[in-house]
């Protein structure tokens, strides 16, 4: 099961592209109407872009639609090229199809029979034979189909490929696009975009995956989504976006908790050194995953060790904001903005100066999705500070890192959706975002301290504190693995076999001298520490592994209360559990 944590809420606008499909989409029998055209101009002078989509060729589609100027882009021949109607310039997005298939299927009699700069069209039932030739020559072709329409392209090019090479030339994120269609060519093309809709007379199987189908046809439908995203920004869509959720962790009953929006803002807070990093590690890791561009400002340097995203700043050369400006232009780039080569007392200035940047491209872009704020009580500290007057009514997409909730600045805090409590003593983390947000606290008792969990309450939320075990960021899982199983821990985070008498001092220094010493040391020195429970608690408090130390714990257990603990089976047993997730394949 999912369970979502934030739901959306207004914020401007979110959609700066539309993606349209011409055949029965946008166009009916061919022509589009003047009610259609009217909608898309009015589009565009909100300043969205419009991207037309469709399987036409280019010279076909410039005879019937002469309008081609209200387009961005156009992406022809389903996928495989690239049109610039301001300039005029043409891209080919995958290699042409060979000569030699031509020419079969001309000798094999395929009528109609039309060829592009890519594209091979035909009709069925021709597609028969030109299966065949696909398969009698060995090529690596695709056929696709458009209701009667057959097109041959080269495997892997599609709508999604084509529509995707148009935003990334636009540099707008594929989050912050729609797209509309009718056929079954389409399903690519709405896969690709953040919102996929159906107009009413496409397909079944079209319908019954898109976000949302039109109540009317063709270019009324398109005419009915474009007055939508006018009014709202299709808010009423973007609640029920069948999307991949951003995992956050699971709950004691094995639901998937996950963050559903990058329209909301929540604070993680609590002690340091009590996980809000891992926490938020994971969460990072995930969102860049999804293609949400993340800005992560980072006072102590804290965060530049992370693989796969960029670092700007180090302790000898601070951030430039054009830098930033430079990299964030680009969608597929997220950003990590090291403060720490500016003196602390400049770092809140850099942020105030920094935040009017930020804003500008979100309203012009709708990114970067999230802006998260490490030590968010330096950078908006609740007493004084610039950032604090530049800080919208409505802060979205924002994430706060704190270890003092009542230090952040109160316009900041009150934007908050809800608050993820890190570490001992959550209820009280709790009841402090509640003082300063100024809201009835939800909780008057301790609440349970269980490694490796978090308390995730939300203002507008039906129930209380919800206890979630933090999924972990892949890249530290193996930092971790690397660390443990073939790091070099210190005498005081060692295990010791050293027997029932003491008379042994045999250190392992990492799990997989763990394994060697385990599979040769006496049965009696191996029993000793199996009873004491030896095993387990080094585990958890040295490895820090406490789904390694569970396991292990319950052989420890179940070996000694039922009298079977048998050197042999229990030792086995735990260097399987060891093997299993640290030195077995990744």
């Amino acid at each position: 099961m999912e369970s979502p944590l934030f739901s959306r809420h207004p914020n401007g606008m979110h959609y700066f592209a539309l993606a349209c499909d011409f055949d029965q989409t946008l166009a009916d029998m061919g022509s589009v109407a003047a009610s259609t055209l009217g909608a898309l101009e009015r589009l565009l002078a909100s300043g969205r872009k419009l991207i037309l989509v469709t399987g036409r060729e280019l010279d076909d589609l410039r005879q019937i639609f002469p309008q081609l100027s209200l387009f961005e882009r156009v992406v022809a021949e389903n996928g495989a090229l690239l049109f610039r109607p301001q300039t005029g310039e043409m891209k080919l997005l995958a290699e042409p199809t060979p000569q030699l298939f031509i020419d079969t299927l001309h000798q094999r009699g395929v009528s109609p029979l039309s060829i592009g700069s890519v594209i091979v069209a035909s009709e069925q039932p021709e597609d028969t034979k030109i299966l065949a030739a696909i398969r009698d020559l060995g090529l690596e072709l695709q056929v696709i189909y458009n209701k009667r329409a057959v097109m041959v392209l080269p495997s892997g090019v599609n709508k999604s490929t084509g529509v995707l090479a148009a935003l990334s030339e636009m540099c707008i994120s594929h989050h912050n696009a729609v797209a509309i269609g009718d056929a079954e060519n389409d399903h690519a093309l709405l896969s690709a975009c953040e919102c996929g809709i159906a107009v009413s007379n496409a397909i079944q199987t079209l319908r019954e995956r898109a976000d949302l189908t039109t109540s009317a046809p063709n270019g009324k439908g398109v005419k009915e989504v474009i007055d939508r995203l006018l009014l709202d920004d299709l808010q009423g869509v973007r609640n029920r976006l069948r999307r991949q959720p951003i995992l956050l962790g699971t709950a004691a009953d094995g639901t998937k908790v996950s963050i559903d929006s990058c329209d909301d803002s929540f604070v993680i807070a609590g002690p340091s050194s009590s996980g809000k990093s891992t926490a938020m590690i994971g969460l990072l890791e995930r969102l860049t995953q999804a293609d949400f561009q993340v800005c992560l400002i980072d006072p102590e340097g804290d965060y530049s060790h992370l693989e796969d995203i960029v670092t700007l700043g180090s302790s000898q050369r601070p951030p430039n904001i054009t830098e930033i400006s430079q990299i964030l232009h680009n969608p597929k780039s997220s950003l990590i903005v090291n403060l720490v080569g500016l003196p602390l007392a400049d770092r809140p200035l850099f942020f105030a100066a920094l935040l009017p940047k930020l804003q500008e491209l979100r309203a012009k872009t709708g990114r970067p999705h999230w802006i998260i704020l490490d030590e968010a009580h330096h950078l908006l500290p609740r007493e004084r500070g610039q950032a604090g007057t530049l800080i919208p009514q409505n802060l979205t997409g924002v994430i706060l890192i704190t270890v003092h909730v009542e230090a952040v600045h109160e316009a900041a805090l009150k934007s908050m959706t809800g608050i993820i409590a890190v570490g001992a003593d959550p209820e009280e983390t709790i009841r402090q975002f509640s003082r300063a947000v100024g809201v009835p606290p939800p909780v008057y008792s301790p609440l349970p301290d269980r490694p490796g969990e978090v308390f995730v309450w939300l203002i507008d939320g039906l129930r209380g504190p919800m206890a979630v075990r933090v999924q972990p960021a892949s890249s530290e899982v193996r930092r971790h693995r690397r660390k443990y199983a073939e790091g070099k821990l210190g005498p005081d985070r060692s295990f010791f076999f050293r027997g029932p008498a003491g008379k042994l001092n045999l250190r392992a220094h990492n799990l997989n001298m763990f394994i060697q010493i385990a599979d040769g040391v006496d049965d009696e020195t191996w029993l000793h520490h199996l009873r004491r429970g030896d095993y387990s608690q080094w585990m958890r408090e040295a490895i820090k592994d406490e789904a390694l130390a569970t396991e292990v714990h319950e052989i420890e257990k179940n070996g000694h209360e039922s009298g079977k603990d048998s050197p042999q089976k229990t030792r086995a047993a735990v260097i399987e559990a060891i093997n299993r997730r640290y030195t077995g394949s990744e």
